[in-house]
């Protein structure tokens, strides 16, 4: 019986010997039939009319004629190469859906920056001392617009070395005394920063002790304002200003001299622009006159500088007004916020030297650096306490100028007193 298909015989077998053939040539490969691609046969030469020529497998390319075989190993007809269709032996990666990655990476920084800003948070608050309790202090004026800070810059020797004292020239006295005394207001109308000299002639009225808790009555004592500190701290000092004022303070800032050293280094100096020749052995002061970059040692010496200068201690709390301004604007700028080296020192340095109110938080605090840089930059006002003259070493408030510019505080209207 013949194997082949009808169409066939044995000369169209030619000399391809299949079973039976008596010759010594190895047998060929039989040809499997293909699904033919691309036109139908012509009539008469279906697939019993004669067997349709086959392309040439020429590593996966066919060129025609009976010798063009094709597999299908690359087209994915009979064995399949490829989901797709396409050249490879594997499946084939789906393009990259970059919109997805972007989305992801967004949600992840995102992500990682909420989480570093409240731990920060967190951090930064727990270092706050607040060891100041405004509600020991009594018969307190009523509340005005705004926020009023009081800022004091005392001559605290505390976490100062023998060297250290020495180096900064601050001797070795016991206790500590209000070295500036500031008031800062902030508002609608701008901020405004008010020196009061410590050697202010001010009334110690009746207050209750910090320590004690019991109540001391005034008797109608004529002091400098910085004796109220030192006899009974920070309450009464805040009390006595008030009293003398009637203007409600809200919160209480106070930094010592290590720790205002420690803030001008840890942002990297203050630049400042000195009005003239400072030469002072008392503060250790020796300064050229023009714009200059102060390190925490120079910087110490700048704001403590009284001898030296004409006005003493006048011009000494105008020296401090301009530092703590120009210190400020520095605290805020990006080079500081935005870098990590030199953020996070300045944030240990500043709080750990930092004693506030109980009720003072984080965004106080930066409410109070954020004015004092508008102070620096031109949108807000700078003065001293408006004086009358002196009396036995006392400087004397002028009392009218004093009342009309609490008044002007107390209803946050555009400071228009003027101060010595």
């Amino acid at each position: 019986m013949n194997d082949w298909p009808e169409a066939w015989s044995d000369d169209n077998r030619g000399r391809r010997y299949g079973r039976g053939s008596a010759s010594a040539q190895p047998e060929s490969p039989r040809v499997m039939r293909q699904v033919r691609r691309g036109q139908p046969a012509p009539p008469g030469q279906g697939a019993y009319g004669g067997v349709p020529q086959q392309p040439q497998y020429v590593d996966g390319h066919g060129s025609g004629g009976y010798d063009d075989y094709d597999s299908g190993y690359n087209t994915g007809q009979v064995y399949g190469g490829g989901r797709g269709g396409g050249d490879g032996y594997g499946p084939q990666r789906p393009a990259p859906d970059w919109r997805r990655r972007i989305k992801w990476t967004a949600i992840t920084l995102v992500t990682m920056l909420f989480v570093t800003t409240v731990a920060t948070y967190f951090w930064a608050d727990s270092k706050l001392n607040r060891d100041v309790d405004l509600s020991k202090v009594i018969e307190r004026p009523e509340k005005g617009e705004g926020t009023n800070y009081l800022i004091v810059g005392s001559d605290s020797r505390e976490g100062l070395s023998d060297e250290d004292k020495k180096r900064l020239r601050t001797g070795s006295s016991e206790g500590k005394r209000t070295d500036s005394v500031m008031i800062l207001h902030t508002g609608d109308n701008g901020p405004t920063l008010i020196s009061l000299p410590r050697d202010s002639n001010v009334e110690i009225p009746t207050f209750k002790g910090s320590e004690s808790g019991k109540t001391y009555q005034g008797t109608g004592r004529q002091v400098k304002l910085n004796a109220a500190y030192a006899e009974d701290g920070p309450e009464l000092l805040v009390r006595t200003v008030e009293f003398n004022t009637g203007l409600h303070i809200d919160h209480y800032v106070e930094i010592g001299f290590a720790g205002f050293a420690n803030i001008v280094d840890a942002v990297g100096g203050v630049e400042i622009d000195i009005p003239q020749d400072i030469k002072d052995t008392k503060s250790g002061a020796d300064l050229k006159k023009g714009k200059q970059t102060l390190n925490g040692e120079e910087a110490l010496a700048f704001v403590r500088t009284r001898y030296a200068l004409a006005g003493s201690d006048l011009d000494r709390t105008k020296n401090q007004q301009k530092f703590l301004s120009a210190l400020a604007n520095q605290v805020a700028t990006p080079g500081t916020v935005l870098n990590p080296f030199r953020l996070y020192p300045t944030m240990s340095a500043g709080l750990d030297s930092l004693i506030v109110d109980k009720e003072m938080g984080l965004f106080d605090l930066a409410d109070m650096f954020w004015s004092m840089k508008g102070v620096s930059g031109g949108e807000g006002t700078s003065m001293n306490m408006p004086l009358a003259g002196s009396s036995g070493g006392n400087l004397l408030w002028d009392k009218d100028k004093v009342k009309q510019l609490v008044n002007q505080l107390n209803n946050d209207e555009k400071v228009t007193v003027t101060g010595d």
